[in-house]
């Protein structure tokens, strides 16, 4: 039997990609959506802060207007945002009402996070969402955010976003759920000999080389994204979990500390190389 690990979480934020809330047919996955909510209602009742950071606006907005493509233009995907966001939060509200569980919406963009009123302002809002026993559900403002010239104001996809969360509100765990069972050595769809990494303490180059590229047509992240933002969580000293989300009550098995999807941790003995961007925050 492996050995568990240590992880003591009590202020736990939760990023759930798109693959994990809608079928490959462009229906909603209302299974992982309902359990998602179960699971997160109830880690609300054994005390403990929790934020969730959810994609999946442009695709429940595609499953909405009944488009089949993810759109081309800038313009056309921040309009299917629109509609998708609106749709999204409803869903959950039906969702964690089940649970007589509150949930508040708040929508970002890079620039809110950069300046420092603003960036003050977001953590307040954390902070008393978190008090009044409410679980903040974020998302990019995806119908207005773009970068252009200095107005950087995109965090380019939710894996980052939700680093960034982590680090702002100090959590505990960062638990990124995503439509793949860990980090692997390669490829496993190109690779029959890849294997899940238990744990990863340092992002190095042999990493990014095996991150790979893009998600899916309804997302915007990948692998690369998600060692980004591990990256991110490694160097503030914080822990990350990537795991199937295919259920969401593997959450439990995480906080129980079962071996299941790749911890990313630096250790007292890794070298934590400095976090390099083209955008501040």
């Amino acid at each position: 039997m492996a050995e568990l690990r240590q992880i003591e979480a009590q202020r736990i934020v939760v990023k759930i990609g798109t693959s994990s809330l809608i079928y490959a047919n462009n229906q909603l996955n209302l299974h992982a959506i309902t359990r998602l909510a179960l699971v997160l209602s109830d880690l609300k009742n054994q005390g403990k802060d929790v934020v969730l950071v959810s994609s999946g606006a442009v695709g429940v907005g595609m499953n909405k207007l009944g488009l089949t493509e993810r759109p081309a233009t800038i313009p056309e995907q921040q309009a299917v945002a629109a509609v998708g966001q609106s749709e999204l939060m409803a869903i959950y509200g039906r969702a964690f009402g089940t649970y007589n569980q509150t949930v508040g919406q708040m929508l970002l963009t890079r620039d809110v996070i950069a300046y420092p009123q603003s960036h003050s302002n977001a953590l307040n809002t954390f902070r008393n969402l978190m008090k009044m026993n409410v679980i903040p559900i974020v998302n990019e403002n995806d119908s207005v955010a773009v970068d252009e010239f200095n107005h950087l104001t995109k965090f380019g996809e939710n894996d980052l976003l939700a680093a960034i969360i982590t680090n702002l509100i100090d959590a505990d765990l960062l638990i990124m759920l995503s439509d793949i069972d860990g980090f692997y050595t390669a490829n496993p769809a190109q690779d029959p000999t890849a294997q899940v990494l238990p744990e990863i303490n340092q992002i190095n180059a042999q990493i990014l080389a095996a991150a790979g590229g893009h998600g899916t047509k309804y997302g915007t992240g990948g692998m690369a994204s998600k060692v980004k933002a591990a990256k991110r969580i490694i160097a503030h000293q914080q822990q990350m979990v990537l795991a199937n989300g295919s259920d969401p009550q593997i959450i439990y098995h995480i906080l129980a500390g079962e071996p299941v999807g790749t911890l990313f941790k630096a250790t007292a003995a890794a070298k934590v190389q400095p976090l390099t961007s083209k955008h501040p925050g």
